[in-house]
């Protein structure tokens, strides 16, 4: 039996256990874990350091068909564009699930842009380090075009950012096993750039920036307990 062959095995495991347990110990009602609203256009400031938003630059539009798979999803979204003094860019969406049980699942950008014709590439798993914490972020481009599109984003789980799917069922999981439903917040930064280098820098510039900027709360929300 080869390794590959073995950890699919492994991972098939856990996911049959995982759905089996949950059946066993899920409460007849589940509580949801945000109990007040939040509100995403305050959680980030308008002016973060040097970064200002910049009504000029209009994001990715998307169909009426994605647009509508998403409302379904989200309970709230937020979309900006911050430029700084010397004339980077940034486009921030941050999208919230109040309710991220059963079938329900935040939906990734890959499968957004690709959805929307865009052809993904240079995917990157990559732990990003901030004085708050260390946390696990997914890179790729997403390419439509004379569009260049590099995005760096980060999916959080109830109190913990996921890096792919199985995190992301085991942690609705734990949350299960106390009744309790997760929500949930994906946190996308993209750049318009060819050069994908410089794109990161900025984003990652920016994404500290941000979180600086926000209050331990917030921040909580967005990144989870980092490091923990």
């Amino acid at each position: 039996m080869t390794k590959k062959t073995t950890v699919n095995l492994i991972l098939c495991l856990l996911m049959l256990t995982a759905a089996v347990t949950t059946k066993l110990v899920t409460p007849a009602k589940l509580v949801m874990v945000q109990q007040s609203e939040i509100s995403l256009k305050d959680m980030v400031p308008e002016q973060i350091g040097e970064w200002k938003i910049d009504p000029n630059i209009i994001p990715l539009q998307l169909s009426p068909e994605v647009q509508k798979g998403l409302n379904e999803l989200y309970s709230q979204t937020l979309v900006r564009t911050y430029v700084n003094s010397v004339g980077e860019r940034v486009m921030l969406s941050i999208a919230y699930g109040g309710d991220q049980s059963g079938n329900l699942a935040l939906h990734k950008p890959e499968h957004c842009y690709g959805a929307q014709g865009f052809e993904i590439s240079d995917f990157v798993k990559d732990d990003f380090v901030t004085e708050s914490g260390t946390f696990p972020v997914t890179r790729l481009l997403a390419v439509q075009g004379h569009r260049s599109e590099p995005i760096t984003y980060w999916t959080t789980v109830g109190d913990k950012v996921v890096k792919d799917g199985l995190q992301q069922k085991l942690q609705k999981l734990r949350y299960a096993m106390t009744g309790k439903i997760p929500d949930g917040i994906l946190i996308r930064v993209s750049t318009i750039d060819d050069d994908l280098a410089n794109s990161y820098r900025i984003q990652n510039s920016f994404i500290k920036s941000m979180l600086s900027s926000m209050n331990k709360e917030d921040r909580t929300k967005i990144i989870g307990r980092a490091g923990v």
